[in-house]
């Protein structure tokens, strides 16, 4: 959320606000659980499922995806991460190499993944090397409602991103700049007390799934 909206995230900590996803996070998981089977379903089987894109490409989506990126069968699943400066729940934890998956319901860019789901893929891939105590390289973001997968690679440019979006989210002790964005202000629920000063608070950045 720091990198999404930090005058948003300071309205969500001051009412302590559930942030817990809508039910459609836990489709995309569930989707992102079984890549197997579905690279193989029929259009029938297919349409039985909540996807984002109609079935041909969905699977059309899943082919590539599964060509360029092993994710179907990760070491761990659910796994929460607390790493030096961020913590949370990556969906998935690859050995061999070792990388984080965080999954999405939303849709992908047409190239890469979004800032701020890079910066959360950032955050996930650095707590699970400090919980490692190696280094790791790159996370991957699941687009699952679309068979999308995307990888991330841990370069410096993503790496400032992340610090700033950390030094963000401790630095809050009030309401930060608005950042004047209609299409993210639109669907805020905080629209309409937008500029409100509250209590102060600081915490670490968390990243989650999507």
């Amino acid at each position: 959320m720091a990198a999404y909206c930090p005058r948003q995230l300071y309205y969500a900590r001051r009412d302590d606000t559930d942030r817990s996803p809508p039910p459609v996070h836990e489709t995309a998981r569930a989707l992102a659980g079984q890549y197997d089977a579905l690279a193989v379903a029929s259009d029938a089987a297919l349409a039985t499922y909540d996807l984002a894109v109609e079935p041909p490409e969905f699977r059309s989506n899943l082919a590539v995806s599964r060509d360029r990126h092993d994710v179907s069968s990760p070491a761990e699943t659910a796994v929460f991460l607390r790493g030096k400066d961020a913590h949370g729940r990556a969906a998935k934890v690859h050995h061999d190499p070792l990388a984080p998956s965080l999954v999405t319901p939303g849709s992908p860019p047409e190239a890469g993944v979004w800032e701020p789901q890079a910066v959360r893929a950032t955050a996930a891939a650095k707590a699970l090397s400090w919980r490692e105590q190696t280094r790791v390289d790159h996370a991957f973001v699941e687009y699952a409602r679309h068979g999308v997968v995307r990888r991330v690679d841990l370069t410096t440019r993503k790496k400032a991103a992340y610090r700033r979006a950390l030094r963000t989210a401790r630095g809050i002790d009030g309401p930060p700049p608005r950042i004047h964005d209609d299409a993210k202000c639109g669907a805020c629920e905080y629209r309409e007390e937008c500029g409100t000063k509250t209590r102060t608070l600081g915490s670490l950045l968390s990243f989650g799934d999507g």
